[in-house]
């Protein structure tokens, strides 16, 4: 899979977040290691970001920034101005004995120019996040915001202009303070230019995690309704005519809600200390036939202890059993599990009447959110196979630190 550019988890053009996704590289680390790049080499890195910017796609869209700047005319003459006013400064440098001013211009010109691309040819999407960054910078929100604006940018004018005749002053001394001193006057102005828009990007960083964990909190709890409440519930509704199996479905949703209530044990799950996946298999073959009065086969080859992550595995094997067990009409449903070093891997098969997985409605969401989405939020991969007449077979994997060697076994 070609290189792209992420939308989620972007903090600005959603380069490094590509990248993070592609290697498999921490992006915080990517993002240090970008900022370390540019203050080395002088702005090379930053340069290099927005060519990538430029010429990678975003995911979902086939065509990049670049190909739709190339018919933007007047934003290339913008381009060739800025461009041409730039080259200007730098001919007065070299007439000033300030040649050494080219190391940073040049990256400086590749990456104005390449944002005033960015800018008027990023889809609407991309648009929006580049006015809510800049907003800070150059848009005033309250009362007193515009003298503010004009006091910080008249301060950094001066601490900037100071850092650069120290520099082009004391370029030739060997005394390592005034270069210093200047590098420090031009940092200090840059932190004053752009703190507010640092802090606008620390915030809706902490905002938009904090709105990921609460939907993913929110999809998890809907998914455990959803495998428990709501199962015992369409249980009842079947066996309305046996009053003593309604009242032991209804013991048995009691003891599952004060157990998660109160024990923080989740509906489907198993807790405790060595309990494995091959344990897990069998409690939920034993659950389905008690419950449903169906046969399931159950195999696992391999064995390893539980995380969190088969945890999920399980509870999304548990509900892709129990609509087996419901809708399938077959007498008989498979569970398979194999244990591997790099994943685990459980599969669900009945040969019973089937469906379309693409006619099923929006509002059933035992595939959807129990299964698919389950399997999704922890990283790995739900395959749903099934035809009318032809049975189904869902696939689980999600994979797996290497562990040390255990012996297979079959059970």
């Amino acid at each position: 899979m070609p290189l792209r550019r992420e939308r989620e988890g972007r903090l600005l053009g959603g380069v490094l977040a590509g990248i993070s996704t592609k290697t498999g590289v921490d992006v915080t680390a990517l993002r240090v290691a970008l900022v370390v790049l540019t203050l080395l080499s002088t702005g090379l890195g930053a340069a290099a970001y927005v060519l990538a910017w430029l010429l990678l796609p975003i995911t979902g869209d086939s065509a990049n920034i670049a190909s739709r700047a190339v018919t933007d005319r007047r934003g290339i003459g913008i381009v060739a101005l800025i461009a041409s006013m730039l080259g200007v400064l730098l001919v007065v440098a070299s007439v000033l004995d300030a040649g050494w001013l080219n190391a940073v211009a040049w990256p400086m010109i590749i990456s104005v120019c390449g944002m005033v691309l960015i800018w008027r040819n990023a889809d609407p999407d991309e648009q929006a996040v580049l006015h809510r960054m800049a907003g800070p910078v150059f848009t005033p929100e309250t009362a007193g915001a515009k003298e503010r604006l004009w006091l910080r940018v008249l301060i950094t004018a001066v601490l900037i202009g100071l850092g650069l005749s120290v520099l082009v002053t004391g370029r030739h001394d060997t005394d390592l303070l005034p270069p210093l001193g200047g590098i420090l006057l031009i940092l200090a102005g840059t932190a004053v230019a752009l703190g507010p828009w640092w802090l606008r990007i620390a915030r809706d960083l902490g905002a938009e995690r904090q709105a990921r964990i609460r939907a993913e909190e929110r999809a998890d709890m809907a998914a455990r309704v959803h495998d428990s409440v709501l199962q015992t519930l369409a249980l009842i509704q079947r066996r309305a005519a046996e009053p003593q199996q309604v009242i032991q479905l209804a013991r048995s949703q009691e003891r599952e809600l004060r157990a998660w209530l109160f024990d923080d044990q989740a509906p489907g799950t198993i807790k405790g200390e060595g309990v494995t996946l091959a344990a897990g298999i069998r409690k939920i073959q034993q659950d389905v036939e008690s419950q449903h009065r169906i046969a399931v086969d159950a195999v696992t080859v391999g064995d390893c202890e539980l995380d969190e992550d088969l945890e999920a595995t399980l509870a999304a094997a548990r509900e892709a059993t129990i609509n087996a067990a419901k809708w399938s009409g077959s007498d008989t449903v498979s569970l398979f599990a194999e244990v591997e070093p790099e994943s685990v891997s459980i599969f669900v098969r009945d040969r019973g009447r089937g469906f379309d997985p693409d006619a099923v409605s929006a509002d059933r969401k035992g595939l959807a959110e129990s299964v698919r989405a389950r399997m999704t939020r922890r990283g790995g991969l739900a395959t749903i196979r099934s035809a009318p007449g032809k049975g189904t077979e869902v696939t689980l994997t999600m994979p797996r630190s290497p562990v040390a060697d255990q012996s297979p076994r079959r059970t």
